[in-house]
């Protein structure tokens, strides 16, 4: 990123300085030239009185000139005795925006406190030992600033974002929610409310349903876990199972302090007193889950029939160079909904749209997607059609996988536009804050440090036809996985969409 943008500025100040001395050349053949009368000559009298503009200005100071290339800020680590990390970068952003990140999430999860997640995630910012709900809402808003949470399968955040001046009183805030929550019980209870009224709701999103049942079809073990609290769960979640929950799983070791815009050497100041005194515990390590592949039906109200098909991707994140090629893979596979409106920056380019979306006008959606974890992860296509057209759409879809897999179905040229929009989108989302400060947290609870995007730049650069037929061969021989919902009574059987990848 700083590369590219460090010989885009290098290449205008050549043509700066081009155009400079053209102006300059055309100014100074002006200063000299005898004025010619007319109605400027009236007004301002002859220009031939006027000083050259290369002259200097008495009492103006210039600024010193912009270097030929501006140094990247690092990404800077401490570690706390506890284990816990805090890292952070500069920007010359007015705003910071700070982040609690812990490796922690459904994942972890027992039959006892499943969808606590999710719940922590709804009770994020609400009252603490030290402060009511009420006055923590008012602290935000008397400086401007924005919270949130998230809850994933393998991690959670917890987020700040405001002025710089404000750094000590976010983080001290920060620090007070996620330590010292005390669960009121009337608090949880209006929660779990809400909890229920959005599964109830639920049916209106029939891809957030698909991408849940693929989990639970797919994995045996911790990642079958829902990520969405279940219904049944409801009336036993309380404060007392949230407050176990984080006792056992929100322990030094795992958490990461990371920030945008902030000086490290302040963070450090104001957050080693906060968070030095958490107890250091060894990681338990995370739970085992295994890739088995199965089949998820459910009917539903909603229209038409949505469904998916998903293989497994080994080694996730932890097998980085195949992680990169997938998320290559899925921008050059692409996709969208009929409706998609927009250029190609909107992926109107990509193979599944032209192959699949322009030609088939009983498809609503059509598009490639990729959940990867630590250790492993999915890779498929979602589709939404008529019920009358989802055996077709099924059809559709594999084909397209199993054509992505063999040698010469993908041009160069296809596979140069999906890198360069990879990079693109992964470069304008490091430059909100925002992201960058997760993209700092989540990167060290992964690897225990933050890889530098130059390194992702090269290795996106790197990437041929020939990693995209290996990793797409690789995915499709594992156990297939497909789930649907809605009017699912003309999907096709489970063993007859698995005989089209494993026959081969």
């Amino acid at each position: 990123m700083y590369r590219l943008a460090a010989s885009r500025l290098s290449h205008l100040k050549g043509h700066g300085r081009t155009l400079g001395a053209t102006r300059l050349a055309a100014s100074s053949a002006a200063a000299t030239k005898p004025a010619s009368g007319g109605l400027f000559s009236w007004l301002g009298g002859s220009f031939s009185s006027l000083p050259p503009l290369d002259t200097p200005l008495a009492g103006v100071a210039l600024p010193d000139p912009l270097p030929d290339r501006v140094e990247p800020s690092k990404t800077k680590i401490s570690t706390l005795p506890n284990g816990l990390k805090i890292a952070s970068e500069t920007s010359s952003n007015p705003a910071a925006s700070i982040g609690l990140y812990l490796d922690c999430g459904s994942l972890y999860e027992t039959p006892m406190s499943s969808g606590a997640s999710h719940l922590l995630e709804r009770m994020a910012f609400k009252s603490t030992a030290n402060r009511s709900h009420f006055r923590i809402v008012r602290e935000v808003e008397a400086i401007g600033g924005n919270v949130g949470a998230s809850a994933s399968r393998e991690q959670m955040g917890y987020t700040f974002d405001a002025l710089k001046t404000y750094v000590p009183q976010m983080i001290e805030l920060l620090v007070d929610c996620v330590r010292n929550p005390v669960f009121l019980d009337w608090e949880v209870n209006e929660e779990l409310r809400k909890v229920k009224a959005e599964l109830g709701e639920l049916s209106n999103n029939p891809q957030g349903l698909l991408l849940e049942a693929i989990h639970s079809a797919g994995y045996s073990g911790a990642l079958a876990n829902p990520l969405l609290a279940p219904e049944s769960a409801l009336n036993r979640l309380d404060g007392s199972i949230l407050e176990e929950f984080v006792s056992e799983n929100y322990t030094a070791s795992r958490m990461v302090l990371a920030a945008s815009g902030v000086e490290h050497e302040e963070l450090l100041s104001v957050a080693e007193p906060l968070l030095s005194d958490l107890p250091s515990v060894a990681h338990p390590g995370e739970p085992k889950s295994v890739y088995v592949g199965g089949d998820f039906r459910r009917q539903g109200e909603s229209g038409g029939a949505h469904v998916a098909i998903a293989f497994e991707v080994p080694g996730g994140w932890q097998q980085e160079k195949d992680a990169i090629v997938l998320t290559v893979l899925q921008m050059l596979m692409g996709g969208g909904g009929s409706f998609s409106a927009g250029g190609p920056g909107k992926g109107m380019h990509s193979r599944l749209y032209l192959r699949v979306l322009n030609e088939y006008q009983q498809i609503q959606s059509f598009s490639a997607f990729n959940s990867i974890f630590n250790n492993t992860g999915l890779f498929g296509i979602c589709a939404s059609t008529s019920s009358d057209f989802v055996a077709k759409a099924v059809d559709i879809a594999a084909k397209e996988l199993i054509a992505i897999a063999s040698p010469g179905q993908v041009s160069q040229v296809q596979l140069n536009r999906a890198k360069e929009s990879t990079k693109s989108a992964v470069l304008m989302n490091l430059e909100s804050r925002m992201i960058a400060s997760e993209d700092i947290g989540r990167q060290i609870l992964t690897y225990g440090e933050r890889k530098p995007v130059e390194q992702f730049l090269k290795a996106v650069d790197g990437i041929t036809l020939n990693d995209i037929t290996r990793i797409s061969q690789k995915i499709i021989s594992s156990p297939l996985t497909m789930a649907s919902y809605g009017d699912v009574i003309n999907v096709p059987s489970y063993e007859s969409v698995n005989r089209k990848f494993h026959a081969k």
